[in-house]
C-alpha cells in the first residue's frame, strides 16, 4: 500500500484535520500520480457537509486534481513517469454499457465511480484530491497540455468540463445568444468558453459587483437579476441559458428569457427541489435540462480547447490549513473565482 498525506473531515460540522490515507498498490493499468494542486468545488462543500445524502466519514474530498505521474503499472500504454496529468470527477465506470461505449462514462448505467465518496471495484471507499497521491486506472487520467500551468489546470477538471459539455452539446457558437446565470467558479468559466466558441454572451447575476470581470472574460452584456426590468427587457432573447448557481431560482422567470426552442440547462445542483410550471415550457417549445460534467474523451477535448484559446480559470492558491476558511468564503461568494490547494503544504 502507498501512504498519502491528506486533509480529511469527520462529519458535517467538523473542521478539516491532517490525516494519512492508503492508496492501493498499482494494478497493471494503474497510474500513480503525485498531486501538486487540488481545486475546491462547491460539490466538495455539499458532500463534506452531508447535504447530498449520507456520507461515509472520514472523507477526503477533491475532484479537481493536477499532478505528475510518478509510477505506472506493467501494462500502461498511455502515460509515462513525468507526464503532466489530471483527474476529474470520476475514476472508473463499467466500460460496457451503451453510454460508456459512447464515451459518456459520466452517465454509466451502472454508475460511475466518483473520485471521492464512492466505492471502487475493489470494494474500497474512494478518497479524493486533498491528498499527496492518488492511484487511478489510466483510462480515467487526462493529459494536461504544456501551455496550462498545473495550478490553473486543476479547476478545469470540474468547472471547465461542467460548463464546456453543455455549451458543446447545445452547440453554442456563432449566431447563438447564450446567457450564464451566476458569476462564480462555474460561471466565469462558462463565460470564457462560450466567448471562445464565438457565441454572444450575457451574464445574469444578482448584483453588478463583478460586471467589469464579466466583460473582461468575454461577456457582451451583464445584467442584475435583482432588477425586475431585466426580465422584461430580455424576454425571449436567448437560445441557451446555462444556470451555474447551486441555489433555488425562479425557473419560470428564467425560462421566459428563452426564445422559440431555447433551452435552460442546469449545471448547478441545489440541495432543494426546483419547481417549474409546464406552461413555461410548452408555450414556446422551450426545454429545461440538466448536464453533468463530460466523458473522458470530451474532457480531454476541453483541455485541448482551453490550451488552444488560452483559457484558464482565475484562481486563488491556498495552503492546506486554509481549507475551512475557503469553504466559508465560497459559501459567502467571497472568491474570485476558484480556490486551489497547494498540496505541497499538506
Amino acid at each position: 500500500m502507498i501512504i498519502a498525506k491528506a486533509r480529511a473531515v469527520d462529519g458535517p460540522d467538523k473542521a478539516f484535520r491532517s490525516a494519512e490515507i492508503t492508496r492501493r498498490d498499482l494494478d497493471s493499468h494503474d497510474v500513480l500520480i503525485e498531486i501538486k494542486y487540488a481545486g475546491i468545488c462547491h460539490s466538495d462543500i455539499h458532500t463534506a457537509h452531508g447535504e447530498w445524502g449520507d456520507v461515509n466519514y472520514p472523507l477526503v474530498p477533491g475532484h479537481e486534481i493536477a499532478g505528475i505521474v510518478t509510477d505506472v503499472g506493467t501494462e500502461v500504454t498511455k502515460y509515462k513517469i513525468g507526464d503532466r496529468v489530471g483527474v476529474g470527477c470520476m475514476v472508473d465506470s463499467c466500460g460496457q454499457c451503451k453510454n460508456c461505449r459512447k464515451g459518456e462514462e459520466q452517465y454509466c448505467l451502472k454508475g460511475n465511480v466518483p473520485t471521492y465518496a464512492g466505492v471502487d471495484k475493489y470494494g474500497e471507499p474512494t478518497q479524493g484530491g486533498y491528498s499527496t497521491h492518488i492511484v487511478v486506472t489510466e483510462d480515467f487520467v487526462l493529459r494536461i497540455p504544456e501551455s496550462i500551468e498545473l495550478d490553473a489546470a486543476a479547476p478545469l477538471l470540474c468547472a471547465g468540463i461542467t460548463t464546456y459539455s453543455p455549451l458543446n452539446h447545445w452547440e453554442a457558437g456563432p449566431g447563438k445568444k447564450v446567457a450564464v446565470v451566476g458569476m462564480g467558479g462555474l460561471g466565469h468559466m462558462a463565460v470564457k468558453i462560450a466567448h471562445a466558441m464565438d457565441a454572444e454572451v450575457t451574464v445574469l447575476s444578482r448584483t453588478l459587483n463583478k460586471k467589469d470581470d464579466g466583460l473582461q472574460f468575454g461577456a457582451n452584456d451583464y445584467y442584475s437579476t435583482r432588477d425586475p426590468e431585466t426580465f422584461d427587457k430580455l424576454s425571449g432573447t436567448f437560445d441557451l441559458i446555462i444556470n451555474t448557481v447551486s441555489a433555488k431560482i425562479d425557473l419560470d422567470a428564467y425560462l421566459s428569457l428563452l426564445n422559440l426552442g431555447g433551452s435552460l440547462v442546469n449545471v448547478g445542483a441545489p440541495a432543494e427541489p426546483l419547481e417549474v410550471n409546464v406552461f413555461s415550457l410548452i408555450g414556446h417549445r422551450r426545454s429545461f435540462a440538466g448536464s453533468m460534467i463530460g466523458g473522458i474523451r470530451e474532457t480531454q477535448e476541453m483541455l485541448n480547447f482551453c490550451a488552444e484559446h488560452s483559457i484558464t480559470p482565475k484562481i486563488e492558491v491556498i495552503s492546506a490549513d486554509e481549507i475551512d476558511e475557503a469553504y466559508e468564503r465560497v459559501i459567502a461568494s467571497d472568491v474570485k473565482y476558484r480556490f486551489v490547494i497547494d498540496v505541497s503544504t499538506m
